[in-house]
């Protein structure tokens, strides 16, 4: 019988743990990604200044560019900038849209990238897409997996509380893309990759069950790792679908109606996978999420973020046309304003204000 088998992308290299960052240097040398520390680091004009300080005595070789912002003008400025260095790999150190620029740039330029996350915000640092704001809103742009993904428990605990919580709502909220997924595979005959889906569906549940909280090394643990994961299973499944349903719909329609009110990626996309699990019929599902997005002081109504139920209503009316031939619990119930409406009240009077 021949023995058949897949190579799956993902990092050589990931390392979580408390003081991962403390030879950062000597890490990617005894990987064979940079022996002399030729590197070009991605960061943030305001808080990257103190990692800069921190890093550059031990990376002499390495130059540093402060990333403006996070849109596609941005992305290709720095990959401009970058490209007359020869340098072994380009290190994007931050938050996610350091990130997803430097993954853009590296693409772009050629060179692997090492992810160094200091936020756990969401799943996007190590997912084969940068999603970065156009001229049209907002891209999803195609780039190859990090080479390496580094993320300091130490240095994550320093992030604003709220960015770390954010990453629970995004994780979680593969439970229900998953089920979307499953629903496309049942009523239009979409493929479906197990094992992405089993990654993706695991790492949200890792989370939704874990008993701890941000203040607990075990359970920021898991969070990393299950947004790690969920970045891996985009990769398998060469596609999105994984870790993006209605829920994402739902971030995307808050994101393009109210660009200067839009709460936190992974809290809209928390609220987004209730109210889709709710819809789908699965109370106990919805209601235990609520349950645990409560506990992390995450939002469960679009009143927590500063939104109230007319808009909502009108961000879950829009939110298909944010993914133009993905099926969700959304195209398959094909809702009108007013049944959304009704929906909505159903659902708020379910989990208590």
């Amino acid at each position: 019988m021949p023995v058949l088998t897949r190579l799956i992308p993902s990092p050589v290299v990931v390392d979580i743990s408390r003081g991962a960052l403390d030879d950062l240097a000597g890490l990617l040398a005894d990987q064979r990604i940079s022996s002399n520390g030729k590197l070009a680091f991605a960061i943030s004009g305001g808080s990257g200044a103190a990692l800069r300080e921190r890093f550059a005595p031990e990376l002499p070789n390495a130059s540093w560019y402060e990333v403006g912002g996070g849109t596609l003008d941005d992305a290709i400025k720095l990959a401009d900038a970058m490209k007359s260095g020869r340098y072994d790999a380009v290190v994007g150190m931050g938050g996610g849209k350091i990130i997803d620029c430097a993954k853009f740039a590296a693409a772009r330029i050629g060179l692997p990238l090492v992810a160094v996350a200091t936020n756990l915000s969401h799943d996007g640092l190590c997912s084969p897409v940068a999603t970065l704001d156009n001229d049209a809103g907002r891209g999803s742009y195609g780039v190859p997996n990090p080479i390496a993904v580094v993320i300091d428990l130490d240095v994550i605990r320093e992030a604003p509380e709220r960015y770390v919580r954010s990453g629970i709502g995004d994780v979680i909220s593969n439970i229900s893309a998953v089920k979307d997924w499953e629903l496309g595979h049942e009523v239009r005959g979409e493929d479906i990759d197990g094992l992405a889906a089993a990654m993706a569906r695991q790492a949200g549940e890792a989370v939704l069950r874990h008993p701890g909280d941000v203040s607990d090394d075990a359970f920021l643990q898991v969070l990393a790792e299950g947004l790690v994961l969920t970045g891996i299973s985009m990769s398998v499944a060469g596609d999105s679908r994984p870790a993006s349903g209605a829920c994402h719909e739902i971030n995307h329609a808050f994101d393009l109606l109210y660009p200067k009110r839009a709460a936190p990626h992974g809290e809209q996309c928390g609220l987004g996978a209730v109210f889709a699990t709710y819809l789908r019929g699965d109370k106990d599902t919805a209601r235990l999420m609520v349950e645990v997005l409560r506990r992390h002081d995450l939002p469960v109504l679009p009143q927590d973020i500063g939104f109230d139920a007319d808009e909502f209503v009108e961000v879950v009316a829009y939110a298909p046309q944010t993914r133009p031939g993905r099926y969700t619990i959304l195209e398959h119930l094909d809702l009108s304003t007013d049944q959304i409406r009704d929906a909505y009240a159903d659902y708020a009077q379910a989990i208590g204000s």
